[in-house]
């Protein structure tokens, strides 16, 4: 039975305790180089075997001039305007929005998708507006101002 199981004492061996021990002078780690040293762990070394890290693939790219441009639908600013963080009166910009926490503060540019409506008139000015947005913004006679910086 499991419960009746007892321990069975393993003799330990002791490294380094003389020649007739079987385990002297060199302790079982052959001679000289870097195994035989303490504290040596060779980092991602997988005995000879490619290692993991070089039979995977390459994933992803960094691209280098990424452009940081915010993103706002038009029912976001629908969504603010109703929940009266937005003034529809002010002039819409991505100063306003990252003073806002709108937009995070990283973004250099700004562009206005057309996903969703707007219901009142806005003065909105931004670097970037989709074609959608922008008909749907003139239809309700939007002041729009395109910066190009």
């Amino acid at each position: 039975m499991l419960n009746n199981l007892k321990k069975l004492k393993e003799k330990k061996i002791r490294v380094g305790r003389g020649i007739g021990s079987g385990k002297g002078k060199t302790s079982g780690r052959g001679v000289k180089g870097q195994k035989s040293r303490s504290g040596v762990a060779i980092k991602s070394f997988e005995g000879g075997q490619m290692p993991l890290y070089r039979r995977l693939p390459k994933r992803g790219f960094n691209v280098i001039h990424k452009k940081e441009i915010g993103l706002l639908n038009l029912s976001d600013i629908q969504a603010f305007i109703q929940s009266k963080k937005i003034n529809p009166s002010d002039k819409i910009d991505l100063e306003l929005l990252k003073k806002l926490n709108i937009v995070k503060k990283k973004y250099k540019k700004l562009k206005v998708l057309g996903n969703g409506d707007v219901k009142e008139k806005l003065n909105i000015e931004v670097n970037y507006l989709s074609n959608s947005a922008k008909t749907k913004l003139e239809k309700l006679g939007s002041n729009i101002k395109i910066i190009n910086k």
